[in-house]
């Protein structure tokens, strides 16, 4: 059987990297993400299971996805995840599977997690302090996040990386104590501009602390930084090491400096929604299709209209902007 053409939209961008929600549910409540209280989480029926999200990361596989990554809401509170992890990586062309937690459940469930095969974590950490871990995510937990941590590391996950949002006027101080803590578990911390994706569209550009403005106050203390290889040119982060040569430190910049040019995601929500952009007001329905008995072809084809619908940028730094409806935790990070 000849090869299928790749997942290729109107502008030459080829999409081989697949983000896959497996819950909208979530333990703690950022703000950046969901609302504090009175959450309207989708019904268990109307959230994929296993087979359909194994079916659907087959499909795309077949047309040249070969990394998958696991996110909610929370994905560590789906039960049974590491069936899921251990049955995606069976399929033929999936390399990489990976997966990004809040790490509240994730001492308890790591060492499950690795046996089934998964090698790559991305942990959300936006402070040390107790008090801004509060603050942030209405929730206590932040000596459970450090524990999972510890016991991601324990197991011996090859590869663990620190997220860190960053929002002016909140978490300017939690930048350097962030970085000595990477710096001293030899840990991968990267940071996130804050996105217009909350729930209670408190987002604003003057709530945006730019990568530039962090990357100054880590050179102030840690002399220049210096740029790490970009192997990957689609990866949304740009990497650099410290002068001392001891960790390493990335900015995701979607705001200030966007990178939708080399944008190579798609992603299916929880409730089996395929989006083409973070950003996107439109959606495409594989849920109906697989529960209405359609064939895999059918399925793909809904893949390639998503993909050829994307536009060539979010456009948050235009004047047209429209925020989703959605938020964070009801699309997938």
């Amino acid at each position: 059987m000849p090869a299928k053409p790749p997942l290729t939209d109107r502008f030459g961008r080829t999409h081989t990297n697949l983000r896959v929600s497996v819950t909208d549910r979530c333990n703690i409540r950022c703000f950046y993400c969901m609302p504090e209280e009175n959450v309207e989480f989708k019904p268990r029926h109307e959230i994929l299971s296993f087979e359909e999200l194994i079916r659907f990361a087959r499909i795309t596989s077949e047309i040249g996805v070969n990394k998958i990554r696991l996110t909610g809401g929370e994905p560590l509170v789906r039960k049974d995840l590491p069936d899921l992890i251990r049955e995606l990586g069976k399929l033929n062309g999936i390399e990489d599977i990976a997966l990004t937690t809040n790490a509240v459940l994730l001492a308890e469930q790591a060492e499950a997690l690795k046996q089934a095969g998964l090698e790559r974590i991305n942990i959300s950490l936006d402070t040390l302090s107790d008090s801004t871990f509060f603050r942030l995510s209405r929730r206590r937990g932040i000596d459970k996040v450090l524990a999972g941590i510890a016991a991601a590391q324990q197991v011996g996950m090859k590869k663990i990386r620190l997220n860190a949002i960053a929002i002016r006027g909140l978490t300017e101080d939690e930048i350097l104590p962030l970085a000595r803590f990477a710096m001293e578990r030899s840990l991968e911390l990267r940071f996130i501009e804050f996105m217009p994706l909350d729930a209670e569209d408190n987002w604003g550009t003057q709530a945006v602390l730019t990568g530039q403005e962090i990357r100054q106050i880590l050179e102030n203390e840690f002399g220049q930084l210096i740029a790490a290889d970009r192997p990957d040119a689609s990866q949304p982060a740009v990497d650099f090491h410290f002068a001392s040569g001891q960790g390493r430190i990335g900015f995701i910049n979607p705001v200030s400096e966007p990178f939708c040019a080399s944008c190579n995601r798609l992603r299916i929500t929880a409730d089996g929604r395929i989006r083409n952009c973070l950003f996107s007001i439109e959606e495409w329905d594989a849920r109906q299709l697989m529960r209405d008995g359609s064939s895999d072809d059918e399925i793909e084809q809904l893949v390639r209209d998503c993909v050829t619908n994307k536009n060539p940028a979010h456009g948050i730094d235009t004047p047209g902007f429209e925020r989703p409806e959605r938020a964070m935790y009801q699309i997938g990070g």
